[in-house]
């Protein structure tokens, strides 16, 4: 049975958004950063349009309203199923009513679920089922796309799919290590990262881009971005300069660092509605324990 950890629901005027998070079975320790349903219902066949910050891979499977999906120059339309890199760029996506399941690959999850290093895949969204790597998680669309299957049995057929494709890799106290030193720590410099990690630099570069996405200096400037961003988000009506990271030497530096991971100003974006992002970060935040996937820990 899924256990359900909590759900969320924010409803405004022109659409209602629902969020339940599940929590993975202890066998995926490490793996996934959720196992998560949403459900949108946008009034008068509308839809909503936002963007998700950067974060580690994912794979969606939508029942009902099919996304346009893009990220940087990599984009997808129509596909019921839609997987994803790790990304460093937002993922800007519309969306009418729907019902969708997400999971999202931790570093670890990675290693284990896809047969391609993480850097080649950085900043792509495709169509799942038409994707050599992200195939063999296609079976998962009759289940999850049925609307007379329970939560429970859609929950199940997660969990027995990701039982029988995943395999052990060699790199896995590595990848924990660098994972949590990312979160835990204020790292400035390369070399301290990896001196937390117990590796040498080339090793730590070769870990990263293998099983993270990119190298050690822009997964370390990204974890910064996303805790601003993340703050900015949680407290409504504060201030850019209230939710900036402590290692951002002036706001000049924050709006630099905003424009590259965001593509546009952050008061660009602060203008913006966002409908998905806002709800499901609170809830997130609230049952989940982090607001984001960047923000996870590599053993919850």
């Amino acid at each position: 049975m899924a256990t359900d950890r909590g759900s969320g629901e924010v409803s405004e005027s022109d659409y209602t958004v629902r969020s339940n998070f599940h929590t993975p079975p202890e066998q995926f320790d490490g793996c996934f950063t959720t196992f998560y349903h949403l459900s949108l219902t946008v009034e008068n066949g509308g839809s909503v349009h936002d963007y998700l910050q950067p974060e580690w891979g994912n794979i969606r499977f939508f029942c009902g309203g099919l996304p346009r999906a893009k990220i940087g120059t990599s984009q997808v339309s129509g596909a019921s199923f839609n997987a994803t890199g790790p990304s460093s760029l937002p993922a800007e996506f519309e969306l009418g009513t729907s019902e969708m399941w997400g999971i999202g690959f931790l570093p670890l999850g990675w290693a284990r679920f896809v047969d391609v290093d993480a850097h080649e895949l950085a900043n792509t969204v495709c169509d799942g089922a038409q994707h050599p790597d992200f195939a063999k998680f296609a079976l998962l669309e009759k289940t999850l796309c049925d609307p007379e299957a329970t939560r429970d049995e859609q929950f199940a057929a997660i969990v027995d799919l990701m039982g029988r494709v995943m395999r052990p890799s060699r790199d896995e106290p590595k990848i924990v290590r660098v994972h949590q030193a990312l979160v835990d720590g204020e790292f400035l410099v390369v070399s301290d990262l990896a001196d937390a990690c117990g590796m040498s630099i080339r090793t730590l570069e070769r870990v990263c881009r293998k099983y993270f996405g990119f190298t050690p200096k822009k997964l370390m400037r990204r974890q910064r971005f996303t805790r601003s961003l993340t703050s900015f988000m949680l407290h409504q009506g504060s201030r850019w300069t209230e939710a900036m990271d402590g290692e951002y030497h002036d706001q000049a530096q924050f709006t630099r660092e905003f424009r590259e991971f965001m593509t546009m100003n952050p008061s660009e974006y602060a203008a913006l509605d966002h409908p998905i992002l806002s709800s499901f970060m609170e809830a997130r935040a609230r049952v989940w324990g982090s607001a984001a996937q960047a923000l996870d820990k590599p053993n919850r």
